[in-house]
């Protein structure tokens, strides 16, 4: 977890890089793929995902996306980043509407963050 402004404290990887959530995801299953995976690259583990600081690690968990490689969920969705954020602690894919849904950051809950 990392404090991002007016956004609180919002889920990030072990480096401190943002990862969001894909409104049009609606299950554990990524619709996000060839192009969108390109502009909103998946959290991908080859391992058992761990849950950072503040994180819940029962929230933590896996889907197989449609490559074969093996994506990181957390309270459901499937998680991504943004290749418009250039360092650890941007949000500039923050309620971008994009691939045919918007795309949040997420609270430790593992809810859509709105602001």
């Amino acid at each position: 977890m990392a404090t991002a402004g007016k956004l609180g404290p919002i889920l990030v990887d072990s480096k401190g890089r943002t990862l969001y959530l894909f409104q049009a995801d609606t299950s554990t299953t990524s619709t996000c793929n060839d192009a969108c995976a390109a502009a909103w690259p998946p959290l991908t583990t080859t391992g058992a995902p761990v849950a950072g600081t503040g994180a819940d690690a029962g929230l933590l968990g896996t889907t197989k996306r449609a490559d074969g490689s093996t994506e990181v969920v957390y309270k459901g969705h499937p998680l991504y980043y943004y290749v418009g954020d250039a360092k650890p602690g941007d949000t500039n894919g923050q309620e971008l509407n994009q691939f045919g849904a918007e795309w949040y950051v997420l609270n430790a809950a593992g809810d859509k963050v709105e602001g």
